[in-house]
């Protein structure tokens, strides 16, 4: 069990990392605190520079078992933080506003429970995983070589869930979480002065009618196998100017799907009304995939 001691310290060293955030793939401070903070447990081995700047802790009981990792990422957002708490982000711009400084902290105060209560048999892994807000980090980790000395049987990512009494966990059977791919759409025509809009290409009527078209595309609830939805999250048009027409525009989407096999139908269907309509008013078109992540179907077993 933690003390009221080690609450304490884990809180303090949350605030600590809440107030240094760093973006994916430059979590190198934030990597070097956690790397710190787990020497102290004295777990068999410390891998550093997984898939990036990734820290995997390794408590070997040195008998015969399965091998369980407990993931939390170390990653901050690209949001300017807005509040007046002591702990704020010092960092313009970046901000862990995801609660990823609660998930290290987490599995730090984990970490300290075996440190007393040493694993019985098998292995037990600390994953502190970089790059999770843009997508690329897990594959990345899945992918370095030094992640094939400790593949899991069983892995866990945990996330807080605000509301929820402390100390309370919660999972289920099946659906956790929905595939999801991040689509920017560009549209480009010709600009020209305001007075003489007919001189250039707008990409404006064809972003008017893309928003409603791509928001048609989405079908059932959350709980239907052909669940599909599409959400708006950035438009641009030009840029903040009275006096010129606009030559180019862009539309940011986030697509979801209840299983990864629906997600490709989806993404071909939104680029394809984005050309239609490129096509229709003059335009070039061209798309950009982000954020790309696989759904999550856990098993009865875990």
């Amino acid at each position: 069990m933690l003390t009221d001691l080690d609450l304490t310290e884990l809180t303090e060293f949350r605030r600590e990392l809440h107030r240094h955030p760093e973006l994916s793939g430059e979590e190198v401070e934030t990597a070097s605190k956690i790397t710190a903070a787990l020497r102290s447990m004295l777990p068999t081995r410390i891998l550093t520079g997984l898939g990036g700047h990734g820290v995997a802790a390794v408590f070997d009981s040195g008998k015969a078992g399965p091998t369980v990792l407990f993931r939390a990422e170390l990653d901050a957002l690209p949001i300017e933080e807005r509040n007046n708490i002591a702990w704020s982000s010092q960092t313009p711009g970046k901000s862990h506003v995801c609660g990823h400084d609660g998930h290290m902290t987490m599995l730090l105060g984990l970490g300290r429970m075996i440190a007393r209560q040493p694993v019985g048999q098998g292995r037990v892994i600390l994953m502190f995983q970089p790059a999770e807000e843009d997508g690329s980090g897990a594959k990345a980790v899945v992918a370095d070589p030094a992640y094939q000395e400790i593949q899991a049987d069983w892995a866990f990512a945990i996330h807080i869930e605000p509301g929820r009494p402390f100390g309370y966990v919660s999972t289920c059977e099946g659906l956790i979480n929905c595939a999801s791919l991040g689509l920017k759409i560009r549209l480009a025509g010709k600009t020209a002065h305001a007075a003489d809009p007919e001189d250039g290409v707008s990409p404006a009527q064809a972003i008017a009618k893309l928003i409603p078209s791509l928001d048609a595309l989405g079908q059932g609830g959350p709980l239907d196998d052909d669940f599909r939805l599409v959400t708006i999250t950035h438009v641009k048009i030009g840029e903040p100017s009275f006096g010129v027409a606009p030559g180019e525009g862009e539309v940011f989407a986030t697509l979801r799907t209840i299983r990864d096999e629906g997600m490709e139908s989806l993404e071909t269907k939104a680029r394809k009304q984005a050309i239609t309509l490129a096509e229709e008013f003059g335009l070039s078109v061209d798309f950009e995939v982000c954020d790309n992540f696989a759904g999550h179907c856990q098993t009865k077993r875990a």
